[in-house]
C-alpha cells in the first residue's frame, strides 16, 4: 500500500512538474512575441494622412496603423472634448490596446481661453507634445484658389501667443511645438524670415518646433542648415517626400534626401518623427502609402 502510494505521489509530482514546464514556457512564448511585435514595430505616423477612413471608422483605422508597423502616433481631430469622438481615457485606452503610443496632437483651434481644459484633454489622452500646426486664433490665412498660404498680424505678435500657450502647456506637463508650413521660410518685402524670427525670440524653455521636411524643401530651405543654426530645437519631424512634379509623395519615393537629413538627427535634437502625406495621387489609397512609407522608412534607416 505504501509502496502504490510512493509511485502516484512520484507520478503527480511529475505531472505537476511538466504542467509547470508547459506554463512557463507558453509565458516565454508570449514574452518573445511581445518583444519581436516591440522590435518590427517603429516610427511615427501623423493620422491626417489617414483622416477620411479616421472619419469612417476610427478604431478600424488605427488598427490598419498598426498592422502597418507603426509604433507612434499623432492625432489631427479633437472636438467638444474628444479625439475622433472618443474620450481622452477611452482614447489612451484603445490606442495602448494595439500597442501604439499617442505622441503629439495638432490643436489648430486653441485660443488664449479654451488652452487649459484642451490640454488637460491632451494630457489626458496620454500625449506628451501639444503642436500648434499653423498661426492660431485667426493669424493663419490660406487661399484656396492660388493653394497658397500665409499670416496676418506679426511675427512678434506669434510670438506672445506661442510663449504664453508654452508656459500653459509646461504647466500641464506637456511640451509645447510649432509646425511649419513654407511661407515661414520665405522672406518677407522688409527682410524678415517668420521662421528665425520665432527660434531666435520664442522662449525656448517653452516652445520648441515640429519640422516638416516637405514644407521647408519647398521653400527653397535647407533643412540641415537649420540644425546646425539652431540645434536642438526641432524636436520631431515630419517626414513626408516630395515628387519630380513638388506633389506629396509616399517616404523613399521622391527627391527629398532623407539620409542626408537623418544623418543630423542628433543636431537637430530630434526626439520623434512622424511620417505624413497630406494628399495622395494617382489612386493610391491613403492606407497603401502608409504601408508604402513604412518600407521607405526602413530603407532610408529610420529606427
Amino acid at each position: 500500500m505504501k509502496k502504490s502510494i510512493l509511485i502516484l505521489g512520484i507520478i503527480l509530482s511529475a505531472f505537476l512538474s511538466c504542467k509547470e514546464e508547459g506554463k512557463k514556457g507558453q509565458e516565454n512564448d508570449e514574452s518573445t512575441e511581445n518583444r519581436v511585435k516591440e522590435v518590427s514595430n517603429f516610427g511615427g505616423l501623423a493620422l491626417y494622412t489617414v483622416r477620411d477612413a479616421m472619419g469612417e471608422d476610427a478604431k478600424a483605422t488605427l488598427k490598419k496603423v498598426a498592422e502597418a508597423g507603426y509604433k507612434n502616433i499623432e492625432a489631427a481631430s479633437y472636438a467638444d472634448g474628444k479625439f475622433y469622438s472618443m474620450s481622452p481615457e477611452d482614447f489612451k485606452s484603445y490606442v495602448n490596446e494595439l500597442g501604439l503610443i499617442p505622441i503629439s496632437t495638432h490643436q489648430g483651434g486653441v485660443t488664449l481661453d479654451n488652452a487649459d481644459s484642451m490640454m488637460a484633454d491632451v494630457k489626458a489622452a496620454g500625449f506628451e507634445y501639444f503642436v500648434i500646426p499653423v498661426p492660431p486664433m485667426g493669424m493663419f490665412e490660406f487661399n484656396r484658389e492660388k493653394r497658397t498660404m500665409n499670416m496676418k498680424g506679426t511675427a512678434a505678435e506669434l510670438v506672445k501667443i506661442l510663449d504664453t500657450l508654452g508656459e500653459k502647456a509646461n504647466a500641464a506637463g506637456l511640451k509645447l511645438l510649432y509646425h511649419n508650413h513654407d511661407f515661414e521660410f520665405k522672406e518677407s518685402k522688409n527682410g524678415l524670415v517668420i521662421i528665425d524670427y520665432l527660434l531666435e525670440n520664442c522662449n525656448p524653455e517653452f516652445v520648441d518646433f515640429q519640422m516638416d521636411l516637405y514644407w521647408v524643401t519647398k521653400a527653397g530651405a535647407d533643412p540641415v542648415a537649420y540644425f546646425k543654426k539652431y540645434p536642438g530645437r526641432f524636436k520631431m519631424w515630419h517626414v513626408k517626400d516630395m515628387d519630380e512634379q513638388g506633389r506629396f509623395a509616399p517616404v523613399g519615393k521622391g527627391t527629398v534626401d532623407f539620409s542626408r537629413i537623418l544623418a543630423q538627427k542628433e543636431v537637430s535634437g530630434m526626439k520623434y518623427y512622424m511620417v505624413e502625406q497630406d494628399i495622395t495621387f494617382d489612386g493610391l489609397d491613403p492606407l497603401e502609402a502608409i504601408k508604402i512609407s513604412h518600407e521607405g522608412l526602413k530603407e532610408i534607416g529610420f529606427e
